[in-house]
């Protein structure tokens, strides 16, 4: 069901795996608050497949099933948010670790506009036993911290299971992931997209059940830092590779001048070959995060602004191809020059530390001139416009409003 019945107000949707345990509890606290409130209402369960009797529990407790077939939590959330009938959705995990009873805030602030509303776990308290000292003090700031730098995300909590949002706001977004990280991608997106984000204080007690949750600590901790990498080339690629390059080209250069002491140690043509190297490295990593970036906007991964997209324009297959030929063409005449020198002497023996001292910056503009051309060219294979990837006036207008958090 691709559209909200506007008569419900309100959608709240637990993902399900064999919570027969505590589905119970949760779905009664669910609908106490909608009674409470007055909110107009339904309580959604996407079921992946439980064998605990988990779907009956639900029924007869009169919420709404959905059978999810694709196994996964994202796949079982974006399955339950696309079933659900409410203009807005709170979701939230079937383990009795949230209060389903007191979602006041939530409702408010989605009432006054907001489209994304995070809970924080950090601010509303986190009873004893409720979340591993691992996750506490090490995952879950960790990877808060890297995505409110990353993408200027204004929550403190960015893995809270407990959150609410405009269903056709986070509709149009266009969520993927099918694990775990679809906690991130929630976030991510809605920043990149130019949502209006907020946070309220939420609660977390230790969950009802006695099995040990589905979640793994190490394996899906990787899943969300690997995904904020992957939505971030600007500080995957372009930071890191701009920062090599320049250190490698400034140390090249500093060496080509001759050999260079600092206090008892020196360095010569030998560091010369691996700050050349090095500076190679960060080239390519630059380069890579432009064609990432170019990639991900062909194909609706990740939104381009307009500043960025003008950039690109300005930046022409033939501009590259001239830019990348004139760095080729000063290595070949740098090399020219060194074999000229060769000549002279009647191509005998040449002092080996200024012979390298000399090859490597001509080395170094033949790979770089090489690579540049290399990049124009794939980057004219991928601006090359198809319908099917040509991104929309609005996603460009809303990424402009967020031009300074697109990694």
């Amino acid at each position: 069901m691709d559209q909200p019945n506007e008569t419900l107000e309100l959608s709240i949707v637990m993902p399900c795996l064999n919570e027969a345990e505590t589905l119970a509890t949760c779905i009664n606290k669910a609908m106490g608050y909608l009674e409470r409130s007055g909110v107009a209402g339904e309580v959604v369960i996407a079921d992946n497949g439980s064998t605990d009797g988990s779907q009956q529990i639900a029924r007869d407790l009169g919420a709404r099933v959905v059978d999810v077939e694709a196994k996964g939590y994202g796949n079982a959330l974006m399955g339950g948010i696309k079933a659900s009938r409410g203009t807005y959705v709170i979701m939230g995990d079937a383990d009795d670790s949230y209060d389903f009873s007191s979602l006041d805030a939530f409702v408010e602030k989605l009432r006054e506009g907001a489209d994304v509303v995070m809970g924080n776990r950090f601010k509303g308290g986190i009873e004893p036993g409720a979340m591993p000292p691992l996750h506490k003090y090490l995952g879950n700031p960790v990877l808060s911290f890297i995505g409110k730098l990353f993408f200027k995300a204004p929550v403190g909590d960015f893995h809270c299971g407990l959150r609410g949002f405009r269903r056709d706001s986070i509709m149009r977004i266009g969520l993927h992931t099918s694990g775990m990280e679809f906690a991130s991608e929630v976030v991510v997106k809605s920043c990149l997209s130019g949502l209006k984000m907020t946070e309220v204080p939420t609660t977390l007690k230790k969950d009802g059940r006695s099995r040990p949750p589905h979640l793994r600590s190490w394996r899906d901790g990787w899943r969300h830092l690997r995904f904020l990498l992957v939505y971030s080339p600007r500080w995957l690629f372009l930071y890191p590779g701009l920062a090599a390059l320049a250190v490698g080209l400034v140390a090249t250069m500093a060496l080509l001048v001759g050999p260079i002491k600092i206090g008892s140690v020196g360095f010569d043509v030998a560091t010369m070959l691996y700050t050349a190297g090095f500076a190679v490295l960060g080239y390519q990593a630059v380069l890579f995060s432009v064609m990432v970036k170019l990639f991900a906007a062909r194909e609706g991964l990740l939104p381009m602004s307009q500043r960025y997209r003008q950039l690109v324009e300005r930046f022409t297959i033939e501009r590259g191809l001239i830019l990348g030929l004139l760095i080729f063409v000063v290595g070949i005449v740098a090399a020219i020059l060194q074999v000229t020198r060769w000549g002279g002497t009647g191509f005998g023996a040449l002092d080996t530390a200024q012979n390298i001292r000399t090859a490597i910056p001509a080395v170094l503009g033949l790979i770089l001139g090489f690579q540049t051309i290399m990049f124009s060219m794939f980057c004219g294979v991928l601006s090359i416009p198809t319908a099917a990837n040509t991104l929309s006036d609005d996603a460009v207008k809303a990424e402009t409003k967020t031009d300074a958090l697109v990694g």
